[in-house]
């Protein structure tokens, strides 16, 4: 059976402290209430009924006027009893109040034992007195008692002291509780942007020293996968620059050849290997060295239809006028990443149809053709670098012809923490999902 746990570490922390405490301090009652108030109580009553036998019986002894002006004195003076006398009364029973049934019964069997005349109870006779009625052949003597006599005000005590403390216990418990959570929450805050490829500053470590070590950890990971990024990005445009120059000295030497199909040819290779350089230097591009700025991707969706020129029955925006959020990302890495999906929609497809929607945690980029779409088995290979599907057909761009257009915008789409997603279109050829957190 699934524990009803809170969801946040917070909450189940201050219930790893909390629950125990009141479970002891419930057991604690409990037992108190058992034990104490059950002993205390018989004890009580014990007494006070042993102290009214003592006064009946000295008015029995000699059932006078002065005797019973001595009674009273001796009451009054010894038990600070106050006695009084109804001449010729006739005694009337009690009935225990539901609260005081226990006390009642106890003080009950203790008047049994010890008086020989018919007698009543009356425990709420006012807030600070109770009574004994006494029936005698000539009247009826009321013994008043004070209330603390049998009901004791140390469970009140109690009851206050455990509430009390447990306040106190509790406030303590959240104050120091806030302060170790606190360097988790903001060490999840910064893996979070990490993961959404948002700049991570530097935060002071704090907290126990395992929430400290695990700070230290994401730092240097942090680190490393900067430095990983930009020395990616740093080696291929080296790489670009030192294959660009032998490029361009034979694309020179190409032209003081005799036309021919072995200079076309030569010529066919080094527009594939310009082509090739492109290609890698825009997937290596897409690593996180641009800076993010706040955006409304509408904007980027719109300039990458404008930038195809084709006509609306070919490529549409079908909800242009939603109300999309404005978040941050790396204008560049978008743009690239939507150009390639809708250029591989509208190069195998006759129609293409872009849309999105968005809710509070994401925004997703549509796209929509009626190409041929990609089979089952192929839509994650494709997302690697360099998959062809059709390596031998014409390479009409630097993206398709290297394999990397797909490989771009997944790049682009995990680089801000979201995903690319592959499936059927509606219009019977493939779905590009391009997911972006909010």
């Amino acid at each position: 059976m699934k524990l009803p746990l809170p969801k946040t570490l917070f909450g189940r922390l201050l219930a790893i402290v909390m629950v125990p405490m009141i479970l002891v301090q419930v057991v604690t009652i409990l037992v108190f209430y058992e034990r104490h108030w059950d002993t205390v109580t018989r004890y009580m009553a014990t007494n006070l009924s042993a102290d009214v036998a003592v006064i009946v019986d000295r008015y029995a002894s000699d059932q006078s006027p002065d005797q019973f002006k001595d009674t009273r004195a001796f009451a009054r003076r010894y038990f600070q009893f106050d006695v009084q006398w109804d001449q010729g009364g006739i005694l009337t029973e009690e009935q225990p109040n539901n609260h005081s049934e226990y006390a009642y019964q106890m003080l009950d069997q203790g008047l049994q034992s010890r008086l020989s005349y018919p007698y009543s109870i009356n425990l709420h006779l006012n807030e600070d007195w109770l009574s004994v009625g006494v029936q005698f052949p000539n009247g009826v003597m009321q013994i008043n008692a004070g209330r603390k006599r049998i009901f004791s005000s140390t469970s009140i005590l109690v009851i206050l002291w455990t509430v009390s403390t447990s306040v106190l216990l509790f406030g303590i418990a959240l104050v120091f509780l806030r302060g170790q959570v606190r360097p988790i929450v903001r060490l999840a805050r910064a893996a979070r942007q990490l993961g959404l490829g948002r700049p991570a500053a530097d935060y002071q470590l704090a907290g126990a020293k395992e929430v400290r070590l695990a700070g230290r950890a994401f730092q240097a990971m942090r680190q490393r996968i900067q430095r990983q990024m930009v020395k990616r990005t740093e080696m291929l445009a080296g790489v670009s620059h030192d294959l660009r120059t032998p490029l361009t000295r034979m694309k020179l030497q190409l032209e003081f050849l005799p036309d021919g199909a072995e200079k076309n040819g030569i010529r066919e290779d080094i527009l594939d290997m310009e082509a090739m350089i492109e290609g890698y230097i825009n997937f290596a591009s897409n690593a996180v060295t641009e800076d993010m700025i706040d955006i409304n991707i509408k904007d980027i969706i719109t300039a990458s239809i404008s930038s195809f020129g084709l006509p609306a029955d070919q490529l549409t925006f079908t909800n242009p006028d939603l109300d999309v959020k404005t978040i941050p990302l790396r204008k560049r890495g978008i743009r690239r990443a939507m150009d390639n999906l809708i250029g591989n929609a509208v190069r195998h497809g006759q129609h293409c149809e872009v849309s999105v929607t968005n809710d509070e945690h994401q925004i997703q980029i549509i796209i929509d053709d009626d190409g041929p779409g990609i089979p089952k088995d192929q839509r994650i290979a494709v997302l690697r670098p360099f998959v062809q599907l059709d390596p031998d057909k014409t390479k009409s761009d630097s993206s398709h012809g290297t394999g990397l257009g797909l490989s771009i915008a997944n790049d682009a789409a995990l680089s801000h923490g979201g995903n690319l997603l592959l499936g059927d279109s509606p219009m019977g050829g493939l779905r590009v999902r391009l997911q972006l957190p909010v």
